[in-house]
């Protein structure tokens, strides 16, 4: 056991304290939708302020491949874009002793790559994460037990910083000695039918005791699986500007948050998506095709600046960031799977983002439905109830000139949806 590994064990009353620490941004990559990359497919999102891709892996036997390519083309692409391991235990197996060999090997075949992300900044401690996990015992007595023998009780295993996803009481962090700190990873999105806040978050920070918060933030989630495959068809909600608000709230609490994840760059089920939509996709093409949600990238990459400074970036040209579901939530559709649970959570609304580098007047249209408003410079939020067949538009104006003039191809609201797709359609401004 090296030295820092031996810190990670410490007692959390003469764990040394904290210095300052900078603020990164992380975001969720599905390596099990990666089967037909080439090292060439690996998409780097380093220029939207993402400082490192959180490669999700389960139990496939190519996925290792996958990963190598992935901190190839971290090489090529002369960056300095990291990569860590976030061990899909709902996937892995965690039962025997044996089952720890995979976390390990992992762990040992990047301890020296140069992208692989250390934690904190400038240590040589591997981070490492998970999704769940706290079903896992690999043939111990206890969960502290199991994961200081995966992680930790190997001699030749590097010094790792650990902060997994699990889904458990946060009271119980007391006594998992073995752990650095934890994600939270249902923090982000409202549990139940209301706004997003900092409740979630707040109950992780009071038990971790000064170790290491990883806090979520997503876009959507609508998953629309029958039981004739994965059996989960719901939402969460995502009303009021969802996004941009998760943001503003981490970024009143950057004080407190270490990381922030974004959930995710590529899971297509969830459609919560960031990134492109490329590589397998897990039977999702029907509430995806069409669905492009690139048009976020750029308005993350706003919030992702004041999480990290503390301050906004100045806007320097008119944007307008525009999302919402295509289809009515009480709309019936001719389709099997059925309704998506909470669907009556979400309310039918185009959510629209304005920055402005000075004052003007932005109109969001929909057919007969339209809402003008005077904005100032800044960033200012608008909606528009969507009620009847349309296409979205919206126009900025100042002094009687037109400055911006949008009506995104494909944005078209109807009450007549051929199934339920409570995914999100979403535009940016060039």
């Amino acid at each position: 056991m090296g030295l820092d590994d031996a810190d990670a064990q410490a007692p959390l009353g003469n764990r040394p304290p904290q210095v300052a620490r900078q603020k990164l941004v992380v975001a969720h990559f599905m390596v099990g939708n990666t089967y037909p990359y080439q090292v060439a497919d690996w998409t780097k999102a380093s220029s939207k302020g993402i400082d490192a891709f959180a490669l999700n892996v389960g139990r496939d036997s190519w996925q290792p491949a996958r990963v190598a390519d992935a901190f190839t083309a971290a090489v090529n692409s002369k960056t300095n874009f990291k990569l860590f391991l976030s061990f899909d235990m709902s996937s892995l197996p965690c039962a025997a002793a044996a089952d720890a060999i995979t976390l390990r090997n992992y762990l040992t075949t990047y301890r020296a790559h140069p992208h692989q992300m250390m934690y904190p900044p400038g240590s040589s401690r591997l981070l490492a994460s998970t999704f769940a996990g706290e079903a896992c015992r690999f043939g111990q007595g206890t969960l502290q037990a199991a994961w200081h023998y995966a992680l930790r009780g190997d001699l030749r295993l590097p010094g790792v910083h650990f902060v997994p996803s699990f889904f458990m009481d946060p009271a119980a962090f007391g006594g998992l000695q073995t752990i650095d700190g934890s994600f939270q990873w249902n923090s982000a999105w409202p549990m139940g039918n209301s706004t997003t806040n900092f409740d979630a978050d707040n109950i992780y920070l009071k038990n971790l005791g000064g170790r290491t918060y990883m806090a979520g933030v997503s876009p959507w989630f609508f998953t629309h699986y029958g039981p004739d495959t994965y059996n989960k068809n719901f939402i969460y909600r995502c009303d009021d500007w969802h996004f941009a608000a998760r943001w503003e709230v981490l970024v009143k609490h950057r004080a407190e948050v270490d990381l922030a994840q974004v959930i995710t760059w590529n899971d297509f089920g969830e459609s919560h998506y960031v990134g492109p939509i490329a590589g397998a996709q897990p039977m999702s093409e029907a509430w995806t095709k069409g669905f492009d949600h690139q048009g976020w990238l750029d308005l993350m990459q706003y919030y992702i600046k004041a999480y990290k400074t503390g301050a906004y970036p100045a806007i320097t040209r008119e944007r307008v960031f525009l999302w919402g579901r295509l289809y009515p939530a009480n709309a019936n559709a001719p389709d099997h799977v059925g309704k998506p649970q909470n669907w009556a959570y979400t309310q039918d609304y185009l959510w629209g983002v304005v920055l402005l580098p000075s004052p003007a007047m932005v109109t969001l249209s929909c057919g007969s439905s339209t809402v003008t408003s005077a904005l100032p410079a800044g960033l200012s939020k608008m909606r528009l109830r969507l009620t009847t067949d349309c296409n979205v538009h919206v126009k900025i104006w100042k002094k009687k000139a037109v400055v911006l003039d949008f009506a995104p191809k494909g944005f078209r609201f109807t009450k007549h949806p051929r199934i339920y797709n409570f995914n999100a359609f979403v535009a940016a401004s060039p």
